[in-house]
Parts: C-alpha cells; sequence; structure tokens
C-alpha cells in the first residue's frame, strides 16, 4: 500500500498524463461537460496505469469507477451496464484487491504475483461465463435494454475480465480490451441519440489502448517471475 506513484517509469507518466488530457478534452469538446463522466474517466485511467504495474490500487479505483459509471449507465438505461458494474465487477473488484494485497511478488513487493493460466481455469470461466451470458440475456431483454447484443456481450466480457483480474493472470487486460471495444460500440449508439455521451465512447477507446500497455507490461514482468 506504498505511493503508486513512486513506481510510475517516465513511459508510464507520459501515458497516464497523456490519458488524462486527451479525457479532460474528449469531454470539455462537447460543450456539456458532465461532471460524473468526466470523473469516472480520470479514475479509470488512473486505475489501468496502476494496473499494468500489478499495484492494488488498482482494483480500489475500479470500486470508485463501477460505482461511477453504474451511475451513469442508470441515466440511459443500459441495465446490463448498470447491473453489470454494480451487481458483478464491483464485488469483483473487492475480491480482487484482498486477492492481490495477499499475493505481492517476491522480487517486488508493490506488485502482485502473476498466476500462470491453468486448464481448470479455463474450463470454470467457460462453464461460468456461458450460464452468466445465458442469465444475463433474458434479464435485459426482460428489462427492454437498447442494443441488447453488444449490451449481453459487455456483460460476458466484464465478466471474464473481472475474473481473470482475480486470477492475477496477464489475460485480464485482453478481457477488459475486449470489453473496452464492445462497450465503444455500445456508447456511439449512445451518442447517436445524445451527443453528451460522445465523451463516454472517447473515454473506452483511451482506456483500450490503456489496456493493452497493461497486457504488454504483465507478460514482461510473467517472464521476469517465472
Amino acid at each position: 500500500m506504498n505511493n503508486p506513484m513512486k513506481c510510475l517509469s517516465q513511459r508510464e507518466w507520459g501515458l497516464w498524463i497523456g490519458s488524462l488530457i486527451i479525457v479532460a478534452i474528449s469531454n470539455m469538446v462537447s460543450g456539456d461537460i458532465d461532471l460524473l463522466t468526466l470523473i469516472a474517466a480520470l479514475v479509470g485511467v488512473t486505475s489501468l496505469i496502476f494496473a499494468a504495474k500489478g499495484n492494488v490500487w488498482s482494483p480500489i479505483l475500479m470500486i470508485v469507477f463501477c460505482i461511477l459509471y453504474g451511475m451513469i449507465s442508470l441515466r440511459f438505461r443500459y441495465w446490463g451496464e448498470m447491473i453489470t458494474y454494480l451487481g458483478m465487477s464491483l464485488p469483483m473488484a473487492i475480491w480482487s484487491t484482498i486477492t492481490w494485497a495477499k499475493n505481492p511478488s517476491k522480487a517486488n513487493g508493490n506488485e502482485v504475483a502473476i498466476q500462470k493460466l491453468e486448464r481448470k481455469h479455463v474450463i470454470a470461466l467457460v462453464f461460468f461465463s456461458t450460464i452468466v451470458t445465458i442469465f444475463f440475456y433474458f434479464v435485459l431483454r426482460a428489462l427492454n435494454t437498447p442494443n441488447i447484443l453488444f449490451s449481453t456481450a459487455s456483460v460476458t466480457t466484464s465478466f471474464l475480465a473481472a475474473s481473470l483480474t482475480m486470477l492475477r493472470t496477464s489475460y485480464y487486460a485482453l478481457g477488459y480490451a475486449a470489453n473496452d471495444l464492445i462497450l465503444i460500440i455500445l456508447w456511439v449508439f449512445a451518442s447517436i441519440e445524445n451527443s453528451a455521451y460522445i465523451p463516454v465512447a472517447v473515454n473506452f477507446l483511451i482506456f483500450f489502448f490503456n489496456d493493452i500497455y497493461g497486457f504488454v507490461s504483465w507478460r514482461k514482468r510473467e517472464i521476469k517471475q517465472s
């Protein structure tokens, strides 16, 4: 639980500050700054930078992001996003905080120990993600959720990403990157109806690039730890 800012490299400082600037500008250019969207984006970007370092502050900030994003989703009636982030991603982020804190790397106590994905993990992920997908599809259909196919896909990718984060595997970042792409599509659809949501789509585009960096970073550290 040391100061995570001290662990950032010059490249990561540049990526973090650059992401914050782009997010801030995209919110200002829209002409109608939504404070909730802006704060959620800034928290989300910061969480991803710490995630790339395997720092326990990442899931802590993800808890805050889940709450804020759930509120944003509620306003556009994206019930799948709201239910997923508040009912699934939030408790999983809390659990990730606990598992990351309990499993520091032996080489660097500020980083979480990376776990290799085993066959039993893959089988469990496929089984439970299938159940979650089917269950939420019918829930979202009952709630008249807009863009239900993409909303359902978002639930699936969110579940996989959160699960992989708890498992402390490098592939968590690919799970979130896939989720980012789905969310970009969802919020582009929302922006067509209300341009105020354009910054949300831009935010997830920035998240996507940060998640790709996170995957590369974890793979490098995984080689070192092994």
